[in-house]
């Protein structure tokens, strides 16, 4: 048999699944909420959402005739993660799905292992897609993924921004992030890694409490035997959504009409206007303005944001470093550019 009617065949198989109604709906879902018409990435672990993601990618990428690249990262925090790496290579390539993996070198951390873990995955992947010039990079974050981070954003006392933060799509280093599983729950997906691979990758993180995740994922099991209604949950977040669009709207107002950006120099000059805003304006104005000239992983924390801005209103300011910045006022602007560190 030739490489093309292997592919033809494989493709056969993988379409025959959706036949089966529960696949079909949530393939369904899923397609309405990625709708991109260029190449992209996907983002795998071995998880049975991550494994529902692979299956559903695949479709899409046959079915809009689109080139798709699977990579796993192998972070190597524990003995079994190279093995296990392995063996979600081993069978999705039974299905047609080639994965790479990416493998994170080097001395691991002792302390904040999750979000330093998370990082080093996202800067891989990023990497990644500079490399190829793919602009779409799919996760596989779920429903329930978005209700756990609401929580954990409300317990460390977040804004609006940090409660909303798990967007449909968003956009690091002129990639496009996108997560089109927000509007599936983790039993669909549980149920398509099943039907179709009949295998997942348990990763015992997942249920160690040390973890505020694990501890949050704990609890909304135990809202939901309370009568904790996901639905309303999930209206509220949109709800949240919307008002956070409105926000948005005025923060790039802002940004427009209050700074001036010299390319030449990764320097922004912002007018005294810029910081005569709602509070809420400003902050998250002069917060997208220092981690665009830091081109830092993540925004400044908010208390010393909030510092900074009293000061710079005050009329004796004259300069401070933040988030890898430079901030100087001369005359009636300020302006932003990176510190060079000796």
């Amino acid at each position: 048999m030739n490489l093309k009617n292997l592919n033809v065949k494989i493709h056969k198989s993988i379409d025959n699944n959706l036949k089966n109604k529960k696949i079909k709906k949530i393939y369904k879902i899923f397609e309405n909420s990625l709708r991109i018409n260029s190449n992209f990435i996907v983002a795998l672990s071995g998880g049975a959402d991550s494994l529902a993601l692979s299956y559903l990618a695949k479709i899409y990428s046959i079915k809009n005739s689109l080139n798709v690249k699977f990579f796993i990262v192998d972070h190597k925090l524990r003995n079994e993660s190279t093995l296990e790496a392995n063996t979600v290579k081993k069978i999705l390539a039974k299905f047609n799905i080639k994965v790479e993996i990416l493998t994170w070198r080097g001395i691991k951390p002792k302390k904040n292992i999750q979000s330093l873990a998370r990082k080093k995955r996202y800067e891989l992947l990023l990497s990644k897609c500079e490399k190829l010039g793919v602009n779409n990079l799919l996760f596989a974050h779920h429903q329930n993924d978005l209700f756990e981070n609401f929580f954990i954003r409300i317990l460390r006392g977040s804004g609006l921004r940090g409660l909303v933060s798990f967007n449909k799509a968003s956009k690091i280093r002129n990639i496009n992030i996108l997560r089109p599983l927000l509007d599936l729950n983790k039993k669909d997906l549980v149920f398509i890694s099943k039907f179709i691979f009949n295998f997942c990758v348990k990763d015992p993180s997942n249920y160690d409490n040390k973890f505020l995740r694990v501890r949050v994922r704990n609890l909304l099991t135990e809202l939901e035997k309370e009568g904790l209604d996901n639905k309303k949950l999930f209206n509220t977040l949109k709800n949240l959504q919307s008002t956070d669009s409105a926000i948005k709207f005025f923060v790039n107002k802002n940004l427009e009409e209050n700074s001036f950006f010299y390319l030449k120099k990764n320097q922004s000059i912002l007018s005294m206007d810029f910081f005569h805003q709602p509070n809420e304006i400003v902050f998250r104005s002069f917060s997208n303005v220092l981690k665009m000239i830091s081109k830092n992983y993540y925004h400044v924390r908010g208390k010393k944001l909030d510092k900074i801005i009293l000061q710079i209103r005050e009329k004796n300011f004259s300069k401070a470093t933040l988030g890898g910045c430079v901030i100087k006022k001369v005359n009636k602007s300020v302006i932003i550019a990176k510190e060079h560190k000796i």
